[in-house]
């Protein structure tokens, strides 16, 4: 029997040689190794790690050295949705730091009010937020301006 390959399976390409890892730690045991331009199925995201599957083997390995090819799971979008930001204008935006959405990830994000309720339901109060740090031993103290900064 052949094995097919899921057809809302994410696709990609290593971008350079790299470990697989058993665990998405960069002291995790090898599990194997990434060749550049070598084929790979995209099984989960993990910070800024994915599990993968190559014909040799399964493991985690640096966001960044992963291209993705496609994405057709819908069971995606909602991780897409909380990571994409959107403007006032319901116009997407981008943001700073290791988020690996494609061009076409972000223009397909949509806005997703329940999730930004949640996200919003985090926040608390300075005074909160002196005493939490306090109970884990941390002090305030200033910090003089660098200079030439505005």
């Amino acid at each position: 029997m052949l094995s097919m390959p899921s057809i809302s399976a994410e696709t990609g390409t290593a971008l350079k040689m790299d470990m697989l890892r058993v665990q998405p730690y960069a002291d995790a045991k090898a599990a194997g190794t990434l060749t550049k331009n070598e084929s790979l199925e995209i099984l989960t995201k993990k910070g800024a790690w994915l599990q993968v599957k190559t014909k040799q083997s399964t493991g985690w390995v640096r966001l960044l050295s992963v291209k993705r090819t496609s994405s057709n799971n819908d069971s995606l979008k909602g991780a897409i949705d909380v990571a994409s930001g959107r403007a006032g204008t319901g116009k997407v935006v981008s943001t700073t730091g290791i988020r690996g959405l494609s061009a076409e990830e972000l223009k397909a994000a949509q806005f997703n009010e329940s999730e930004i309720k949640k996200m919003e339901s985090y926040t608390t109060t300075q005074e909160d937020a002196k005493q939490f740090a306090n109970a884990g031993g941390l002090k305030a103290f200033k910090i003089a301006y660098l200079k030439g900064a505005k």
